[in-house]
């Protein structure tokens, strides 16, 4: 309780961990870009990016059901302000959805497809990233100092 004895309002998101609050701040973010994170878990990164956008969107998406769940439940103001959506889908197997615009930057934490755990996985990525990115999209993962940029194959 505050000092007048009213209830004081919690934040709209959990306060984010330091390492990914340098991972958002790190990204080159405008409020009208698409954004695509791929592995998205719980959602505290796509929370907080979708915070940062006022006309653009972020698709967060997850492999894991429980996790894409989560993301769902605790993020209902953001979903609903058309900010943020969230699907269970592995990048390996993502395409653009009808009527869906290409997107502007794209980013992964720990992806094994695309940190060079797996090459093959990493391959396929790539060409999905590529399919559904404009052509000036740029591609962002953990790994730099906080991230590096990796290339688009055209």
């Amino acid at each position: 309780m505050s000092v007048t004895g009213e209830f004081q309002r919690a934040p709209s998101t959990p306060r984010l961990s330091p390492r990914l609050a340098e991972i958002v701040a790190a990204l080159p973010l405008e409020p009208h870009l698409r954004v695509l994170e791929i592995g998205c878990g719980p959602g505290a990164a796509a929370r907080a990016v979708a915070e940062r956008l006022t006309t653009g969107h972020i698709l967060a998406i997850d492999r894991s059901r429980t996790a894409i769940d989560q993301l769902i439940s605790s993020s209902g103001d953001l979903i609903a302000s058309g900010r943020l959506s969230a699907r269970c889908v592995t990048i390996e197997d993502f395409v653009v959805g009808e009527g869906e615009e290409p997107f502007d930057l794209v980013f992964a934490i720990r992806v094994g497809a695309l940190d060079g755990r797996h090459p093959e996985a990493g391959r396929i990525a790539l060409e999905r990233i590529a399919a559904a990115t404009r052509p000036d999209a740029r591609l962002f993962v953990d790994g730099g100092a906080p991230l590096r940029e990796l290339g688009i194959p055209r």
